[in-house]
């Protein structure tokens, strides 16, 4: 039985949850009223079981931003030395932070995805593998098409703009400007099941490009 056939959503301590949605909702206030943030097509995430969101990596702002634009509790990948830190990787545990060694994911990182996958956990991920420098959509790493392989869940595009601009890569000052998000339909299992490594590289680029693309439009 696939993923995606498991009318699942799992179940967060009560402690989890509060902090998740508590912090969820602080940024979202936050967001509204400096970035004019909006957000267009969170029903594309299914409701129910588990799913990948591949969005392109503008700044440290995206994480939250994607979260905070759909209806779901999302896991996050983050580095492992994160966790170490007192305050932050208390934060990462609570809202299921998935840790990452520093060369990337690795064996031990999809093995930790599939498990939060397989609770019927949908799970962000930054394919990219670094913030972009200029705010464009850089060249994918195709180490995530193995988790995308063996998950099989559903794979949900995701476009950010205006995010490059307001907390650009190396600089710490927070700057107010618009910013918008698009979710993209979502790429079947069927379809990346009949797509090569090569097929399947250029389809996740190019609809998170097409994501981009409709959020710029959107923000005039």
């Amino acid at each position: 039985m696939s993923l995606t056939e498991q009318n699942v959503r799992p179940r967060k301590s009560f402690s989890k949850y509060l902090t998740y949605a508590s912090s969820r909702f602080i940024f979202r206030l936050f967001a509204l009223l400096f970035f004019r943030f909006h957000c267009q097509g969170r029903h594309h995430i299914p409701r129910r079981g588990g799913a990948l969101i591949c969005a392109n990596h503008q700044s440290m702002l995206d994480p939250p931003l994607v979260g905070m634009a759909a209806r779901r509790h999302l896991a996050y990948l983050a580095r492992k030395t994160l966790f170490k830190q007192p305050l932050f990787g208390w934060f990462l545990r609570k809202v299921d932070g998935i840790p990452l060694d520093r060369g990337g994911m690795g064996f031990a990182g999809i093995k930790a995805t599939l498990k939060s996958l397989k609770a019927g956990s949908v799970v962000v991920i930054f394919p990219e593998g670094t913030r972009s420098k200029t705010g464009e959509l850089q060249q994918l790493k195709g180490g995530f098409i193995a988790l995308v392989r063996r998950a099989k869940v559903p794979l949900v595009p995701c476009g950010l703009i205006g995010a490059h601009e307001c907390l650009p890569r190396g600089t710490g000052m927070i700057r107010f400007r618009r910013i918008r998000c698009v979710y993209g339909k979502p790429i079947s299992v069927s379809e990346i099941e009949s797509l090569s490594d090569e097929q399947l590289l250029a389809m996740v680029h190019g609809d998170i490009l097409e994501c981009m693309q409709r959020a710029n439009i959107s923000r005039g």
